[in-house]
């Protein structure tokens, strides 16, 4: 019997889920940075913000289970428990979720502004 073959996810199909799923839970100023010929640490950025602490964890939540359903884990998580700032690390894309003052003090945009943005079609 022929072994059947997997899809290892792109790293735009991780950009997409993470995008997803941050909508989904109601992220604001959602972004997505395209870094793929600015830098070799990752492909993209996905820029999102919460209201609260607890939007910003929720936010976060989501992401993992999303991913986590479709056999894609993280590498690395980082602020998890204070909630101003969720770092992600997928490897070739990181998600960066932000309370919003903390996201208007680090100004990762203006930081990454040559990189291209990215839209998607959420649902």
């Amino acid at each position: 019997m022929a072994k059947k073959k997997t899809h290892s996810p792109t790293s735009k199909d991780i950009t997409k889920l993470i995008a997803q799923a941050s909508y989904d839970t109601k992220a604001e100023s959602l972004t997505v940075l395209d870094l793929s010929k600015l830098e070799t640490f990752a492909d993209f950025f996905v820029v999102a913000s919460g209201t609260s602490d607890r939007q910003v964890q929720a936010i976060a939540d989501n992401i993992q289970t999303i991913l986590k359903e479709n056999n894609i884990r993280p590498i690395g998580v980082e602020g998890y428990q204070k909630g101003h700032w969720i770092l992600l690390d997928y490897g070739s894309v990181v998600a960066h979720i932000f309370y919003e003052e903390s996201r208007l003090f680090y100004g990762l945009e203006k930081l990454w502004g040559d990189a291209p943005r990215v839209r998607f079609r959420l649902k």
